[in-house]
């Protein structure tokens, strides 16, 4: 399975949209929170998990999805949220707390929720798995069309969650997907210290469904073996399992001091930037001029400056909505 130039503009443009919005958030979420850094204060107070490095994960998967098909994600979920075609503006007015957020200000950056697109995410580790399976069920008893797919990290594949969920949508032979990020941390614990086996795919043999694993975060054959996964899911063939192996470019959240990383790891995450990888793929292999690329770079700067703005100009939630949608 090969993608289109078509969609591997598409691609690109939204790994360009997801860095953009990241940096322009990044900025503005350390406003207030310096010389000795205080999470509480600033703008947008509490945590803030970057996704920079891991678009490729995001991207290669949700090009093949519809507006119907289901999306879990993690407590790092904007680049995914980009790619699932997530309402920007809402997206981030609810990251900056504001009323016309997604969830009206209440959820933050960590559980948005966009029904429209049927996107989801939370900030407990190894919780986009139960969802995604019980979405995916819902959809084959309703015989509705459509799939799910759960983003999880590889440190939540040592939760009981996900091998509860792996087992149950074997079983039932559920149309799900489950696509580990491995950025080789789980929080500041390598993959080596956490993790019995070297690569999470071969844990889909203990439930009899397939296991991939692609490394090297590139987009197009991430785009190759979850198109043939979703496709099989779509085909009503059962689930599958893919691990990406990625890149966590920034620390665990903003504010992280990163001492467990080795001091040449991050040298190493700059050259490796996928982003560069793609423009350069693209101006050699498909011949993109630097004309296009310019036009493609502008246009989603610009998608994210107005998702910023938008954000910045919308009011905050007024005292008494705490009060509002709360089970008593």
């Amino acid at each position: 399975m090969t993608p289109t130039r078509e969609q591997k503009i598409w691609m690109y443009e939204h790994m360009l949209v997801s860095r953009y919005l990241e940096e322009m958030i990044e900025e503005i979420y350390m406003e207030g929170k310096t010389p000795a850094f205080n999470m509480a204060a600033g703008p947008i107070p509490g945590e803030m998990h970057l996704s920079k490095g891991q678009e490729p994960c995001a991207v290669g998967v949700c090009v093949h999805l519809k507006p119907f098909d289901v999306v879990t994600a993690t407590h790092r979920p904007h680049h995914i949220a980009v790619a699932k075609g997530v309402d920007l503006n809402k997206m981030t007015a609810e990251i900056f707390g504001k009323a016309t957020g997604l969830s009206g200000g209440r959820g933050g950056h960590m559980h948005i929720f966009d029904p429209d697109v049927n996107f989801s995410c939370s900030g407990i580790i190894g919780q986009s798995v139960g969802p995604a399976v019980g979405a995916a069920l819902s959809r084959k008893l309703q015989k509705k069309e459509g799939v799910a797919v759960a983003f999880l990290g590889e440190g939540a594949v040592n939760q009981g969650a996900f091998h509860e969920g792996l087992n149950l949508a074997a079983v039932w032979k559920l149309p799900v997907i489950f696509v580990i990020e491995d950025n080789g941390w789980g929080i500041s614990v390598p993959k080596t210290a956490s993790t019995a086996v070297e690569h999470n795919d071969i844990r889909a043999q203990a439930y009899g469904i397939p296991g991939h694993y692609v490394p090297g975060n590139n987009p197009l054959e991430i785009f190759r073996v979850a198109g043939e996964a979703i496709a099989r899911a779509r085909r009503g063939e059962g689930p599958s399992l893919i691990e990406i192996e990625t890149l966590r470019m920034a620390g665990h959240f903003m504010g992280d001091a990163e001492q467990y990383r080795p001091k040449e790891e991050l040298a190493m995450l700059k050259a490796r930037d996928p982003i560069v990888a793609m423009r350069t793929y693209l101006m050699t292999v498909d011949k993109m001029s630097e004309a296009e690329d310019q036009e493609i770079v502008t246009r989603a700067r610009k998608r994210a400056e107005a998702a910023i703005a938008f954000a910045k100009e919308s009011p905050y939630p007024r005292g008494e909505e705490a009060l509002e949608k709360v089970f008593v």
